[in-house]
């Protein structure tokens, strides 16, 4: 590959690929905490989401939300002064009103959620791509070596093969002179 050929490839990279060539050439690292980037940045809002959505979601909300349910129920069930007596409608309008407010809260931390893991799928793109130059790299350095000593090999055979050439003439002159001396 001629270096016009490599211009032309990294023109026809995107502006992320561009930036990993450009690290790769000057040997910087690229990993980063994407969790320790993010956390900093977030709001108020997305914070006290990333909360209600993390309770929400979990085996002691679920457990209270069932003890508040069988308390009010025990409260109103067969008590001539219940405030919320069978078929237990503010009940059922308090439930509607939590499953209102907690749907939404939920799909923003979601939300946000699948924005962080689309930020850590593009990080995950970046390091493979680099890790990937980097073994073409390593494995040019080895092909260009295995080249060299291919060289080295086949110089070192042809100085081999005149010596023996010299040997063999050398022996070819003795072996002549005695029998001229015979």
């Amino acid at each position: 590959m001629n270096t016009n050929e490599l211009i032309e490839q990294i023109r026809q990279l995107d502006e992320q690929e561009r930036a990993i060539v450009a690290a790769l050439l000057n040997q910087n690292t690229i990993a980063r905490d994407i969790d320790q980037e993010l956390s900093g940045k977030l709001t108020f809002g997305q914070r006290l989401a990333d909360r209600v959505a993390a309770f929400g979601g979990s085996w002691s909300f679920l457990a209270l939300f069932l003890g508040a349910i069988a308390v009010w129920i025990g409260a109103n069930l067969g008590r001539a002064g219940a405030f919320d007596p069978y078929p237990f409608i503010l009940l059922n309008l308090v439930l509607s009103c939590v499953a209102a407010i907690q749907a939404p809260v939920i799909m923003m931390s979601q939300n946000r959620q699948a924005a962080h893991d689309r930020l850590d799928a593009r990080h995950d793109y970046e390091i493979n791509l680099k890790a990937e130059m980097e073994v073409m790299g390593l494995h040019a350095k080895i092909d260009e070596l295995r080249d060299r000593q291919w060289v080295m090999l086949v110089q070192m055979q042809e100085r081999q093969i005149a010596l023996l050439e010299q040997i063999q003439e050398q022996v070819r002159k003795k072996c002549c002179a005695e029998e001229n001396k015979v």
